[in-house]
């Protein structure tokens, strides 16, 4: 009895520890160093949008432009996509309503989580009534590293005079709970808000919180 009891209280213990490690793991993917530095030039790039078009960061000179990396698999994602609120679909619009142009990108490699191709890529857009400007494919990952793209969701807007104005989280609540949304501070929101209105940005990067980007 004594040696099931032993056996027992062994079992609880290393039950808890693979709990507290699994935690930790968690915990320590959650956010993630910050991408490119606010207040540098935006890096040109040019890719091809799910509905065919060729998109360069060229084509918007003088106005808005968000950039969303996004995979539709990933809980942080989704916790921004839910409806309601909807509170992706909502920036979307906002910054629309601004003549901001907002470019969804997915950058998960072939065979990885949240992996589209133009067809698919359209159907999410439809089935989560969102409205990007343009959603970007990128496989092969060229585009996400090179603004350093580092989670899903990663936010980067540039200002109309070219530079980064603000990089990193949606909000200051890294979780993937719905309800915290109601309650936590939208830095896309207040940065969007601060251009539209000729103000400096005053919470330029933070780091970003969500699933890593699944490169090739």
């Amino acid at each position: 009895m004594n040696i099931n009891r032993r056996n027992l209280s062994l079992a609880a213990g290393m039950a808890a520890a693979v709990a507290l490690t699994a935690g930790a793991l968690i915990a320590s993917t959650a956010r993630a160093d910050s991408g490119l530095a606010a207040g540098r030039p935006a890096p040109a790039f040019t890719a091809i949008a799910a509905n065919g078009e060729t998109v360069s960061l060229a084509d918007f000179k003088g106005r808005t432009v968000v950039l969303e990396w996004t995979n539709d698999g990933c809980p942080f994602v989704r916790k921004h996509y839910a409806r309601p609120p909807g509170n992706m679909q909502g920036l979307q619009a906002a910054a629309a309503a601004d003549d901001a142009v907002w470019l969804t990108v997915i950058s998960s490699a072939p065979g990885q989580q949240g992996y589209a191709d133009a067809a698919r890529a359209n159907e999410l857009t439809a089935a989560r009534d969102a409205a990007p400007a343009h959603v970007l494919l990128d496989p092969d990952g060229s585009l996400g590293r090179l603004y350093k793209a580092k989670t899903t969701p990663h936010m980067f807007i540039i200002g109309p005079d070219g530079a980064l104005a603000y990089q990193g989280a949606v909000d200051s609540t890294a979780s993937a709970n719905v309800a915290d949304i109601a309650t936590a501070t939208n830095y896309v929101r207040n940065a969007l808000g601060s251009l539209a209105a000729g103000q400096p940005v005053s919470v330029k990067s933070t780091r970003p919180y969500g699933c890593s980007v699944k490169y090739g």
